[in-house]
C-alpha cells in the first residue's frame, strides 16, 4: 500500500498500485486478497472470562487478605477464615465484572465498516462485501454511501463528504480529484482523498483504494487503541501504596511477636497465632468492598445528574481533575450551522437564537426598525436556492435533511416569516447547476407570473466579478461599482476574523442558465457558524472559578477554534497551536507548549494523544471530552475520558470512562461537583478505618510488648474490622457534600489522599484509643473482674470509640457540633451496630462464639465515659489544622 498516496501524481499512484481505470481483473483480486487480508479492522486476542478473573488477585491487600484466609482455616478459625473469604469474593467479582464490560471499542469501529460495495472489475459494475475490497480497487461512491476503504479520487462531481467523526469539521468537506497535495498535509484538508468510515452526503465519485483494514485512518485508531493503556486513578494508586504497606506492616508484625515469643519461651502454635490475630487486625478487611460499594453508589448519583461511569475508580478522579480537554463540535458547540450576521446594502443584521430551531429575531445593528426589503429578498433568495429541508419531529426537535449550510439559510428565512415549503409552491424551480468544486456556485432557475429569474448561490469573491447591480435597502437595483466591490470583500474578511462561512447570494430577472453567469444583481452576503451551546458558557466559567483549566482540541480551522474558543472564555491569554506546530514539535517543547495553550486546531487523532501525555506529564489530571471516532485513542488515555451519549459514537463512548447522557457540557460540571464530593467521603472513611486499625494494631501490639494477654479475641477483632467499620464507613460514603466544594482548588494528586492533615487526625484517633483501651484493659484485670469480663469491656469501648470518630471524622476542619446528625445513613448504622453489640453481650448463643460477658450498668458507664474522651483530642486536632498549624 503506498504512503502519502495524496501527494502523488495521480497516474503515477494507479501504476504504483498496478490499477486501472477499467478496473481490477478477478484473479488479480483474489491474490491480493490473499496478500492483504480481508478489509476489517483486527482486534488483539480477548482475554478469556478466566484470564480477566486471574487478574483482580493481582491487588495486595486482596493477596494479604488470602494469606489471612489460609493460615486462619489452617489453624483451625473456621468462622475467621469464612468471613474474610467472603469478603475477597465480593471484591473481586464486582472488580471482574467491571473488566469484563470494559473494552468492547474495537468491536464498535468494526460496525462502523460498510457492510457493501460497488466496484468496478474487468471492467462491469458490481456490489461485493466491503471486506474483499482490495489496494488498486477501483470504487464508486454515490450521495448517502459510507466510505469503505481509504481512497484515492479519479473523478468527482459536486461530491462533499462528512468527516466529523474522524477529522472533528463540522461542515461537509468538499472533494477534488484533480489536485495533487505536499506530503505532511493533515487529514482534515486531504481533499482528493476519503476515509474509511466517513461518507458521502453529496455528489458522486470514482476513487481507487489506496489503503484497507488496519492501514485505514480508522485502523491506524484502532492500532491505537489496542497500544493505548488506561492510567491508573489517584485512587487506585493510594489504595496500592496501602496495600502494600499494610502487608509489610503485617509481616514484620508476626517476625516481630514470633521471635519475642520465642525469646520468652512461649509455645510456637500460641506465638504463631497472636502474631496472625495482630495481622488481622492490621488490615481492614472490610476496605476493598467499602471502597467498591461507595463508588457505585456515587455512580448512582451522578446518573441522576446526566453522566453515566463506566469505569468505577474513575469515579474519584473527576475530584482531582486540572484540565478539561473539550472537542469543539457537538460538545462545545451544538453541531448545527446556525445563521448569525446578514449583510445586505451597507447595512448589518445580527440575527439571533442558535440550532435549527426557527425562532429569534433579526435586528439592525446600531438602530431599529423593521427589516429593510432588501433583507427579505435576500432571505427569499436563500431558500429557493437550496435542497435542504426543515421538519419537527413527532417528539418536538427540529431536524435537517441535506447540507447543513443551505439549512442554515431555511432557518434564517423562517425567522423572517419566510417558508420554503411556501415558496417553492410559488416560485417552482424549472432548471439548475449544482454546486462543483471547480464553479464555488449553484444556479437554480426559478418560474413566476411575469418571467423566469435565476438564483446565484456561492462564494463571494466569484460571484462579486459577475454582479453589475446591488440591491439597495429599498430593495432598488443601482450600480455596481469597483469601490463597492471591494467594501464587499472587505465585510468578507471581517466576517471571517469572527469564524463566519460567509455565503454570496445574487439574482438576475428573465434568465435561465446560460445567462446567469454575468450581469447578476447582487443581494447580499450571510454569515454562519456552527454556534457554541448556550449553557456552555455558564459552565466553562464555573470550571475555572473550580481551579479547571478548560482547554479545546479540536480538527476545525484555528480561526474558527479562535473565535469559538473567545466566545465561550476558554481563549484568554494563552496561545493557539495549529496540528502543523505540534507535528514539528518533539516530545519537550510540547510539554512546554501545553502549558500555555488553551486551543489546539487542525490536529490529527495522532495531536490528540501526544496532547493528552504531554498535559499529564506536566502532572496535569486529564478529562478529555468528545464525540468523535477521533477522540478515541485520547478518551483512553486521559485520567476520564467524558463522551456524548446522544451524539456520540460507539467507539467515543466505549474507550471513556464516563459518558453525558444528555451531550451537555455543563454536565461535566456537575459531574465534577460529585467527584469532588466522593472524593472527600473516601478520604473521610481511609481516615475512619485506617484509624480503627491504628487503634485496634496499637492496643494488640502494646499488650504483647508488655507481655499481658491479648484484650481481645481474633473473632472480636475481625467482627470489629468488618462489622463495626464496615457499616459506619459506607454511611460516611453517602455523607453530604460541604458547602463551597466547587470555589476552592482541585485535590492534588501528587499530595494524596493522606495529607498532613489527614494523617494527624487518624494517628491521634487511632493513639488515644490505643492508650485508653489498654489503661481500660489493665485497671480492669487489676480491680477484682475476671479477664472475660476485662476483654468484653475493652472490646465495648474500641468498639464506642469508633462510633464517635465517625461522627467526628465526617470533616477534616469543622467541629463535630456542626450538624452532627444530618447524616440519616450514618445514624441508622450506628443505631444498628448498637443493637448488634448488645445482642453479642447479652443473647447467650452468641456470648460463646465471641467470648464476651454481661455488662453490668457501672461498667458501661465507665466505658463511656472512657470513650467519650476521644471527641476532644480529635477536636483539638482539628483547631490545629483550621489554624494552620498543621
Amino acid at each position: 500500500m503506498p504512503d502519502a498516496a495524496y501527494s502523488k501524481p495521480l497516474e503515477e499512484l494507479l501504476d504504483q498500485l498496478g490499477a486501472s481505470r477499467s478496473g481490477l481483473p478477478e484473479e488479480e483480486a483474489a491474490v491480493r486478497l490473499e496478500r492483504y487480508g480481508p478489509n476489517q479492522l483486527q482486534t488483539t486476542p480477548s482475554a478469556s472470562p478466566w484470564k480477566l478473573l486471574a487478574e483482580q488477585f493481582r491487588n495486595v491487600l486482596i493477596i494479604t487478605l488470602l494469606v489471612a484466609t489460609v493460615l486462619s482455616a489452617f489453624l483451625g478459625h473456621g468462622l475467621e477464615a469464612v468471613a474474610i473469604a467472603v469478603i475477597v469474593l465480593f471484591a473481586v467479582l464486582l472488580g471482574f465484572i467491571q473488566e469484563y464490560r470494559a473494552e468492547k471499542a474495537i468491536e464498535a469501529l468494526r460496525r462502523m465498516a460498510a457492510p457493501a460495495s460497488k466496484v468496478i472489475r474487468d471492467g462491469r459494475e458490481q456490489m461485493i462485501p466491503a471486506l474483499e475490497l482490495v489496494p488498486g480497487d477501483l470504487v464508486a461512491i454515490a450521495a448517502g454511501d459510507r466510505i469503505p476503504a481509504d481512497v484515492r479520487l479519479v473523478e468527482a462531481v459536486n461530491l462533499r463528504t462528512d468527516e466529523a467523526a474522524l477529522t472533528g469539521e463540522s461542515l461537509p468537506s468538499e472533494k477534488d480529484s484533480a489536485v495533487t497535495l505536499p506530503e505532511g498535509t493533515p487529514v482534515g484538508d486531504r481533499r482528493n482523498m476519503l476515509f474509511a468510515g466517513t461518507s458521502a452526503v453529496h455528489g458522486r465519485g470514482l476513487a481507487v483504494v489506496t489503503a484497507t483494514a488496519m492501514q485505514t485512518e480508522f485502523g491506524l485508531i484502532a492500532g491505537m487503541l489496542q497500544r493505548v493503556e488506561s492510567e491508573k486513578t489517584p485512587l487506585q494508586k493510594n489504595l496500592d501504596k496501602v496495600g502494600a504497606s499494610l502487608a509489610r506492616a503485617a509481616l514484620v508484625i508476626v517476625a516481630v511477636i514470633v521471635v519475642l515469643g520465642i525469646v520468652r519461651g512461649q509455645p510456637f502454635i500460641d506465638i504463631l497465632i497472636f502474631g496472625i490475630a495482630l495481622a488481622v487486625a492490621v488490615v481492614p478487611e472490610a476496605l476493598p468492598a467499602v471502597v467498591t460499594i461507595s463508588l457505585a453508589l456515587g455512580v448512582q448519583r451522578m446518573v441522576k445528574r446526566n453522566a453515566l461511569m463506566r469505569r468505577l475508580p474513575a469515579v474519584e478522579t473527576l475530584g482531582s481533575t486540572t484540565v478539561i480537554c473539550s472537542d469543539k463540535t457537538g460538545t462545545l458547540t451544538r453541531d448545527e450551522m446556525t445563521v448569525r450576521r446578514l449583510y445586505i446594502a451597507e447595512l448589518d443584521i445580527s440575527v439571533a437564537g442558535s440550532g435549527y430551531r426557527p425562532e429569534g429575531e433579526m435586528t439592525l445593528d446600531g438602530g431599529s426598525g423593521e427589516l429593510p426589503k432588501a433583507a427579505r429578498e435576500l432571505l427569499q433568495a436563500g431558500a429557493l436556492c437550496n435542497d435542504a429541508a426543515l421538519d419537527r419531529s413527532p417528539e418536538g426537535e427540529w431536524k435537517i435533511s441535506g447540507d447543513p449550510t443551505e439549512a442554515a439559510l431555511i432557518v434564517a428565512a423562517r425567522k423572517a416569516g419566510l417558508d420554503e415549503r411556501d415558496l417553492r409552491k410559488r416560485f417552482p424551480r424549472i432548471d439548475e447547476q449544482p454546486f462543483s468544486s471547480e464553479t464555488k456556485r449553484m444556479t437554480t432557475v426559478h418560474r413566476s407570473d411575469a418571467a423566469s429569474f435565476a438564483i446565484v448561490k456561492g462564494a463571494p469573491e466569484v460571484l462579486l466579478p459577475a454582479c453589475s447591480h446591488a440591491l439597495d435597502a429599498s430593495g432598488q437595483p443601482e450600480a455596481l461599482d469597483d469601490s463597492s466591490r471591494l467594501a464587499i470583500l472587505e465585510k468578507v474578511e471581517s466576517m471571517g476574523r469572527d469564524a463566519l462561512r460567509v455565503i454570496g447570494i445574487a439574482r438576475k430577472d428573465s434568465a435561465g442558465i446560460a445567462e446567469a453567469s454575468d450581469g447578476l444583481t447582487f443581494l447580499g452576503l450571510a454569515g454562519m457558524i456552527d454556534p457554541p451551546r448556550e449553557e456552555a458558557k455558564g459552565a466553562v466559567e464555573r470550571c475555572i472559578a473550580a481551579g479547571i483549566r478548560p482547554v479545546m482540541i479540536t480538527g476545525d480551522h484555528p480561526v474558527t477554534a479562535r473565535a469559538v474558543a473567545r466566545e465561550l472564555g476558554i481563549l484568554r491569554q494563552g496561545r493557539v497551536v495549529s496540528g502543523v506546530e505540534i507535528e514539528a514539535m518533539d516530545e519537550i517543547a510540547l510539554v512546554e507548549a501545553a502549558g500555555s495553550a488553551e486551543v489546539f486546531a487542525r490536529v490529527s487523532p495522532e495531536h490528540k494523544l501526544r496532547i493528552v501525555e504531554a498535559l499529564q506529564k506536566r502532572g496535569e489530571v486529564v478529562a478529555m471530552t468528545g464525540d468523535g471516532v477521533n477522540d478515541a485513542p485520547a478518551l483512553k488515555r486521559a485520567d476520564i475520558g467524558i463522551s456524548m451519549g446522544i451524539s456520540g459514537t460507539d467507539v467515543s463512548r466505549e474507550a471513556s470512562a464516563m459518558t453525558l447522557l444528555d451531550d451537555n457540557f455543563s454536565s461535566i460540571v456537575a459531574a465534577i461537583e460529585e467527584g469532588r464530593g466522593i472524593y472527600d467521603n473516601i478520604k473521610k472513611y481511609l481516615t475512619y478505618l485506617l484509624s480503627s486499625n491504628i487503634g485496634e494494631l496499637g492496643l494488640m501490639a502494646g499488650a504483647t510488648l508488655l507481655g499481658i494477654p491479648l484484650p481481645l479475641t481474633a473473632v472480636q477483632i475481625l467482627y470489629v474490622n468488618l462489622a463495626t467499620d464496615g457499616l459506619p464507613a459506607l454511611a460516611l460514603a453517602v455523607d453530604p457534600a460541604e458547602p463551597g466544594i466547587m470555589q476552592r482548588p482541585p485535590n492534588d494528586p501528587k499530595k494524596g489522599i493522606f495529607s498532613r492533615s489527614v494523617l494527624a487526625l487518624m494517628l491521634a484517633g487511632g493513639l488515644w484509643s490505643t492508650l485508653v483501651n489498654l489503661v481500660l484493659f489493665e485497671w480492669s484485670r487489676h480491680s477484682g473482674r475476671s479477664l472475660s469480663e476485662a476483654m468484653t469491656m475493652t472490646f465495648v469501648s474500641l468498639v464506642l470509640i469508633q462510633f464517635f470518630k465517625a461522627y467526628n471524622f465526617r470533616s477534616e476542619k469543622e467541629h463535630v457540633f456542626r450538624k452532627p446528625f444530618s447524616n440519616k445513613w450514618l445514624n441508622l448504622a450506628i443505631a444498628w451496630e448498637l443493637v448488634m453489640l448488645a445482642a453479642i453481650i447479652y443473647v447467650p448463643v452468641l456470648t460463646a462464639p465471641f467470648g464476651t460477658f454481661a455488662m453490668p450498668a457501672e461498667d458501661w458507664v465507665i466505658v463511656v465515659c472512657g470513650a467519650l474522651t476521644v471527641v476532644p483530642v480529635i477536636e483539638a486536632v482539628k483547631w490545629l489544622i483550621r489554624s494552620g498549624r498543621l
